[in-house]
């Protein structure tokens, strides 16, 4: 019998699902282009159920492996930890580099982690002793660094293990301000701008990012800010919309915008809070473009025209 690298594609049903994981894989590149990290949009794919988990590996080999080469090491943890603090705060500083890790639990349970992220480590809860993590790390500058990236995921092994560490200076890039690490908030969530009050019982999704391309978070993108929010009030009324800056809650959007608080390649956290959650992806793509120098294409339309986003 002939062997064939095609035999599973033989049949109506598997060609079409290997035809939509391609197309997701393309939607992702476009994002990733975009300077968002891939943990962070397949954290929100699964969260929709957009993807499935049996798709994360082949993803992550895909992308960040073969097609961006990021450096990679798989490691044994040493020793339990289930305190990320001084990981989230050293990493986030970290912005001449993108790093991603992916975590084999004791259930044989995968997570891919974002370790800038707060959010992303809350998904863990703890790293366990003997069980396995690979680190990859892309130094954004040129065309990439194997050797500082390779001294990056030895920084990441050395702080898991308990270690002191010592930090490169070329992890950071010096024209891009660092980013603090969003903090939980204490205060009981609440709506943006005259967001519906949903009722009955209430899940949130994790406080996913948004960075600033544009050179200044400027009236214009305060403005696609809330005329997307809007759009996805108007298709979803169950569900709030949160928005914070530094870990503070930010009840009016403008506050982004007085004196020029967030600068380009600020970071800018969004959480959505309903019983029946969906179209988080859609809406993180969208606020990515309205926080970019492409915002005015929010703005077209008569005045008071509800965009049809969602």
């Amino acid at each position: 019998m002939l062997n064939s690298t095609y035999f599973a594609l033989g049949s109506k049903n598997s060609f079409n699902l290997a035809l939509r994981h391609f197309y997701k894989v393309n939607d992702l590149i476009d994002d990733i282009e975009s300077h968002q990290n891939i943990a962070d949009l397949i954290n929100v794919q699964l969260d929709e159920e957009e993807i499935q988990m049996d798709q994360v590996l082949p993803v992550i080999g895909s992308i960040i492996r073969d097609k961006y080469q990021y450096t990679y090491h798989s490691f044994d943890i040493p020793v339990s930890i289930n305190d990320f603090a001084k990981i989230t705060d050293e990493t986030s500083k970290w912005t001449a580099l993108d790093v991603v890790m992916v975590y084999y639990n004791p259930n044989g349970q995968i997570y891919v982690i974002n370790p800038k992220n707060e959010d992303a480590w809350e998904r863990v809860r703890e790293l366990a002793c003997d069980h396995l993590v690979v680190i990859y790390a892309k130094y954004l500058k040129g065309d990439g660094d194997s050797k500082i990236e390779k001294e990056a995921i030895t920084a990441i092994e050395e702080m898991i293990a308990g270690k002191d560490v010592y930090i490169n200076k070329d992890f950071v890039d010096a024209s891009v301000a660092p980013r603090r690490a969003a903090k939980p908030s204490k205060p009981a969530p609440q709506a943006v701008a005259g967001a519906p009050k949903p009722t009955g019982k209430r899940r949130a999704t994790p406080k996913y990012s948004v960075q600033v391309t544009n050179e200044l978070f400027h009236n214009g993108n305060v403005e696609a800010w809330k005329k997307i929010i809007q759009s996805f009030n108007a298709k979803h009324p169950d569900l709030e919309v949160i928005i914070f800056y530094e870990g503070e809650l930010i009840n009016d959007i403008n506050a982004l915008f007085k004196w020029g608080k967030v600068k380009h390649h600020g970071l800018i956290m969004f959480q959505v809070v309903g019983e029946n959650i969906r179209n988080v992806s859609k809406l993180q793509k969208y606020l990515f473009e309205g926080a970019s120098q492409r915002f005015e294409q929010f703005l077209k339309g008569q005045v008071g025209q509800v965009l049809n986003l969602f």
